[in-house]
């Protein structure tokens, strides 16, 4: 998996010489190094002479079983400590299949005691320390990007413990003072010994700083999320946002991550009308806060509900809109939850393209274990086909299972398992964009079984069981006349020139096919409908671009009435639904 580590490192580099001072893991590494002299000191081994003519070919891996082999503690001393013109910059080194990153940080140093305060400022010096973690050469740069934040990070926080208190350099005589001691153990007995002590356990058992940096390791392999308090002081907060989305979908999305740079497009996209959906249970998310986090933050997770917009949440919480985002970009960048719509029953899912739905799926056991008697392929199967929540409730149903299906479908949206679909529409109003299917469309407004007869003054619509025949001029201008009998001839003749006025006056901006088109519907003699529809024109919604929802957010129109016109200019207004592509990071499949 290229997001874990393969080690971290701590070098240091003073007036004394470089050195490295810890590595975790090490074990795997001391073991091969180990063997390797076992088998040189063997008394029994033979030389050929045509092999010692012969130069080994150069190593040209150096992973192995996930573990970095073939460096030496003086090999990495030597390349991870670098000059003072390359210090506070980004360092990046890639050798064979691994990459180590980091950020060589500058100290200055003094020779402090408890006993003379006198002494602080006395024979300061400068010290290198640098915290390297080693990568995958495949790493993505998002990642190793975010590693080196994480290095850099570490760094600040002990320069600021190190001008406070010293606390980088009491450590470091610590680990100088355990090579030391296992070095001089080593010669001492001569290296016969079969249980040969690391250096590196016993400076884990005396050293705080190994073992930040020990748990920093673990946590990254875990599940990206590390958390430290250096030296009980200085609090760091670490989020490796591609490990923790993959370590939430690994049971149905194998492989996949997200992106930190996919997370900033979605925020961007982040309007009022979106909701969140809290990816781990409210109280338990509550509980991790520590002690001193934000109130802003508690009161937006303690008003949450899945059914509420990022809007209502602002007013609930008594919070800004700016504020309620920002804090909805930070659960979602440490994965405590993702972007959606706000449940309702007009809300239209499916089952997401890339869903287990083989029986022995581990999702299938834990839906059992939350919903009881409820079984999870059954509730997939409903949603193999496009279906709201609207059409999949009855009005015969009981309250308790209308709110039984609206945690079923959160607990499904959490898992990735549904896709919510949006409504797009396009303007299409000529018989080439619609292709065959406006031929066939028109051919069957021809047959005498369905007739339409469409004039600017009014419109006639005709079934086979109400009116069989093509209604002919009189009869329209008796239904027209029905509409008009109180007005004099003269009247009349100025409405409709009145009419003509302001259609042409709409319309103006239209080629003439586009024109007859929509003069062609009934719908086009009513001014407030037709004026909607050319505003919805001019400001870009009618081309595939804009769903509903933000339609009705943009214009502040109600969806009633966006469905009413939908349904007036169907002979000019293909609709389609799918997802929202804001929203497909959260999902393995890309929208494209």
């Amino acid at each position: 998996m290229e997001a874990n580590p393969l080690s971290v490192f701590l070098v240091k580099s003073d007036s004394k010489g470089d050195r490295l001072l810890f590595r975790y893991p090490y074990v795997g590494d001391s073991r091969i190094e180990q063997n390797q002299q076992n088998r040189k000191k063997n008394p029994y081994a033979l030389s050929v002479a045509e092999d010692l003519l012969l130069s080994p070919p150069p190593q040209s891996f150096n992973i192995e079983k996930g573990q970095l082999i073939g460096f030496t503690d003086e090999v990495l001393s030597t390349l991870f400590a670098v000059k003072q013109e390359l210090c506070d910059n980004k360092f990046e080194l890639k050798v064979n299949d691994v990459r180590f990153v980091g950020h060589p940080t500058l100290l200055q140093t003094s020779n402090r005691s408890k006993f003379s305060p006198e002494s602080k400022q006395n024979n300061p010096s400068i010290l290198l320390i640098h915290i390297v973690f080693a990568l995958q050469a495949v790493a993505s740069h998002s990642i190793v990007k975010c590693y080196y934040d994480l290095s850099k990070r570490l760094g600040v926080a002990l320069r600021h413990e190190e001008r406070r208190c010293g606390y980088v350099t009491q450590e470091m005589k610590t680990m100088i003072a355990a090579h030391d001691d296992i070095a001089a153990r080593e010669e001492k007995e001569g290296k016969t010994s079969e249980e040969n002590i690391s250096p590196f356990d016993l400076i884990l058992q005396q050293c705080s700083l190994a073992r930040d940096l020990k748990s920093a390791y673990d946590d990254l392999c875990s599940n990206g999320v590390v958390k430290l308090r250096i030296n009980r002081w200085i609090e760091l907060s670490f989020c490796l946002t591609q490990k923790v989305h993959q370590s939430l979908t690994q049971k149905v999305y194998k492989g996949f991550m997200i992106e930190p740079e996919a997370i900033d497009r979605c925020l961007e996209n982040l309007r009022p009308y979106h909701g969140l959906l809290l990816l781990v249970d409210q109280n338990l998310l509550l509980d991790s806060f520590p002690p001193d986090a934000s109130p802003a933050l508690t009161r937006l997770v303690s008003m949450y509900s899945p059914l509420k917009n990022l809007q209502t949440l602002s007013a609930d919480a008594d919070l800004t809109l700016a504020q309620v985002f920002n804090l909805a970009g930070h659960l979602v960048y440490w994965g405590n939850a993702m972007i959606i719509y706000p449940i309702c029953e007009s809300n239209m899912y499916t089952l997401s393209a890339d869903a287990p739905t083989h029986v022995n799926s581990p999702l299938v056991e834990k839906f059992s274990e939350h919903f009881v008697g409820e079984c999870l392929l059954q509730m997939m199967s409903e949603f193999s086909l496009p279906i709201s929540i609207r059409q999949k409730s009855s009005p015969l149903d009981a309250a308790q299972f209308e709110t039984q299906l609206a945690h079923m479908i959160v607990w499904m949206l959490q898992h990735r398992l549904l896709t919510q679909l949006h409504t797009y529409v396009y303007f299409m109003p000529s018989e080439k964009g619609l292709g065959p299917a406006a031929n066939s469309h028109q051919e069957l407004q021809e047959t005498p079984s369905a007739t339409v007869v469409t004039r600017r003054e009014g419109s006639l619509q005709s079934t086979p069981d109400e009116m069989p025949h093509v209604a002919s001029e009189s009869d329209l201008s008796s239904i027209v006349s029905d509409d008009l009998s109180g007005l004099t001839p003269q009247s009349q003749m100025n409405n409709w020139l009145n009419e003509t006025v302001w259609r042409d006056d709409y319309l103006t901006d239209f080629t003439e096919e586009e024109k007859s088109a929509i003069l062609k519907i009934p719908a086009s003699s009513n001014p407030e409908d037709l004026k909607l529809l050319v505003h919805l024109i001019h400001q870009g919604y009618c081309q595939g671009q804009h769903h509903l929802e933000e339609i009705m957010y943009l214009e502040n129109v109600r969806r009633s009435q966006l469905l009413q016109l939908l349904d007036k200019f169907r002979d000019v207004l293909v609709t389609c639904q799918t997802e929202d592509p804001a929203l497909s990071i959260f999902y393995s499949h890309p929208y494209s």
